[in-house]
């Protein structure tokens, strides 16, 4: 960025984007699963209902950009 940049008038449609683009940056960063136990125990229910298992282990893993659930199941022969 140059020093002539900082003194410049940004359109208004431009500043509106970018407070756009951080209120959801903000509400995206905030937001959580509520009922997340409850979500892995209907998961393990519809898995055995399927398929025969000896175990199911779900991780949670989470960073800035994603949340995600990881499922090792181990089948019963």
């Amino acid at each position: 960025m140059s020093l002539f940049g900082l003194f410049s008038k940004k359109s208004s449609a431009k500043t509106a984007k970018d407070r756009l683009m951080m209120v959801l940056e903000y509400e995206r960063a905030s937001t959580k699963i509520n009922n997340i136990e409850q979500m892995k125990q209907d998961i393990i229910e519809v898995i055995k209902k399927y398929v025969k298992v000896k175990d199911i282990n779900i991780k949670n893993h989470s960073n800035q950009d994603f949340n995600a659930l990881e499922l090792e199941i181990i089948l019963d022969k």
